[in-house]
């Protein structure tokens, strides 16, 4: 839910969380990165501008992890929303059902290990 996502995605950033050693990139010849803070980068297509992941690069445990976007699958179906990021950040327009691990601006930057 953080200002950077919502203004990077046109909307909520959704992703799915994938460890560095599962992710294999096919294909990167149209693939531009944007180191985006002092803690994570985001790839994006350098044609159409379609927003692919972002991936921490601070030191610690969450180092390398890909947040890759639904948008990037060409079938999403099945994937669930599990938790939200940046919770206390969230515009009060509008909200998900069911139950999900939330986590504040502060749990993140704790867990990423950035403050």
């Amino acid at each position: 839910h953080c200002g950077m996502c919502r203004k990077a995605s046109g909307g909520i950033f959704l992703g799915v969380q994938v460890a560095p050693e599962a992710m294999i990139l096919t294909q990167d010849d149209t693939l531009a990165v944007y180191k985006s803070s002092p803690w994570a980068e985001r790839g994006f297509c350098d044609r159409c501008g379609s927003t692919l992941y972002y991936r921490v690069t601070a030191p610690g445990e969450h180092q390398g992890v890909w947040h890759v976007g639904l948008g990037a699958f060409d079938d999403p179906n099945g994937i669930a929303l599990t938790g939200e990021i940046f919770i206390d950040k969230k515009p009060d327009g509008y909200a998900f059902s069911g139950n999900t691990h939330k986590m504040t601006e502060a749990d993140v930057m704790k867990a990423f290990g950035v403050g």
